[in-house]
């Protein structure tokens, strides 16, 4: 593997002077068709009453507020937060109003973020992403709060033996796609590989959730994991470097460090010949070659509209986590080609 590594690096570099990522996607589902046809029936179910509802509170004039901390900006988090605006405007129109604030990486801006929005009194609370939603769950324990590119709530919330649903004034959705799913992806495409790093932020829990998860899937199909955990942005650098020289193959879970710093990993080991397989479609694009990955903007919909229930009366004490229910297999076609990876048909092609 180290050799093919030496030879590919040639090929790479001519890569490397193209365009090698864009943004795109389209939607392929892995999982059965009886399943997403019910996520289908729901979702229709849930417009329904939403048209209703919007009806009404044009009648009465009630306008909500909203508040939204965003932990990073990436494309991932922002989908998330435009499917969950775009849900709430369909149902609400004008008659909703949003406050959103992006804490730039640091978990003590989410907290002041939150803080504002208690002062405020806001109707709800849109946690994005893991560092959020703990600052949120801090924060108050009266306004109803909502995450979202959260990869597990018992984890991020130090839950024992979590059932799915949180209690209290929290529920949201999760962004976790399979990890076995991802193994077997990895395994499909390098099936000669002996050693994969395992790249992720020791700041992020749920970072540190899917490398270990995966990392035994990924032992039962004969690798070798190990683990190259940095702190910050800071020593990004030199750890994915220290990979790059050690591994095979890299495996990159949704961290949202690596996803607001893809170019840094990705100008790293494409001239060392190491691929990447990323937890979500934005790294991918920025930095990988293939992903099983899930739509955040569907999934911010999704959320969106847990929202509306939860506006209309619904308990939100009683309402558990909701998961995406599909999957799509992706990958970027430039340096699939340059690794001479033969891609199977059931991959769909992010667009360059």
């Amino acid at each position: 593997m180290k050799k093919m590594k030496k030879v590919l690096a040639v090929a790479l570099s001519l890569v490397m002077a193209g365009s090698l990522a864009a943004c795109g996607s389209s939607s392929t589902e892995t999982k059965a068709s009886e399943t997403a046809g019910a996520a289908e029936t729901a979702a229709e179910s849930t417009a329904e009453s939403g048209s209703e509802a919007a009806s009404e509170v044009s009648t009465d004039g009630k306008v909500y507020n909203i508040g939204i901390c965003q932990l990073i900006q990436h494309d991932a988090l922002d989908a998330a937060t435009k499917g969950f605006e775009d849900a709430l405007k369909e149902t609400f129109g004008d008659n909703v109003k949003f406050d959103e604030q992006n804490a730039q990486g640091d978990s003590a801006t989410c907290a002041t973020i939150i803080n504002s929005f208690v002062s405020n009194n806001d109707d709800l609370i849109l946690a994005n992403a893991t560092a959020a939603l703990q600052a949120a769950a801090a924060g108050t324990n009266t306004i109803p709060i909502l995450g979202t590119a959260v990869t597990d709530y018992g984890v991020a919330l130090d839950i024992d033996n979590f059932d799915g649903t949180v209690g209290g004034n929290i529920s949201g959705t999760a962004d976790l796609a399979p990890l076995d799913g991802q193994a077997d992806m990895l395994h499909e495409l390098f099936p000669d590989a002996k050693k994969v790093g395992l790249l992720y932020c020791s700041a992020e829990a749920n970072s540190q959730f899917q490398v270990d998860t995966i990392k035994e899937y990924l032992e039962k199909l004969g690798y070798t994991c190990e683990y190259y955990a940095f702190s910050d942005s800071n020593d990004l650098s030199s750890v994915c470097t220290s990979a790059a020289n050690d591994s095979d193959v890299i495996y990159v879970p949704t961290d949202n460090t690596v996803a607001n710093n893809t170019e840094i990993v990705n100008n790293i080991c494409t001239p060392a010949g190491v691929p990447v397989i990323a937890g979500e479609e934005g790294i991918c694009k920025g930095c990988g070659v293939a992903t099983l990955s899930i739509s955040y903007y569907d999934l911010g919909v999704a959320t969106g509209k847990m929202a509306v229930k939860v506006l209309q009366g619904e308990d939100i004490s009683t309402m558990p986590v909701e998961y995406a229910p599909t999957f799509t297999k992706e990958y970027v076609a430039s340096r699939c080609e340059a690794y001479g990876i033969t891609v199977p048909d059931d991959y769909v092609a992010l667009e360059e």
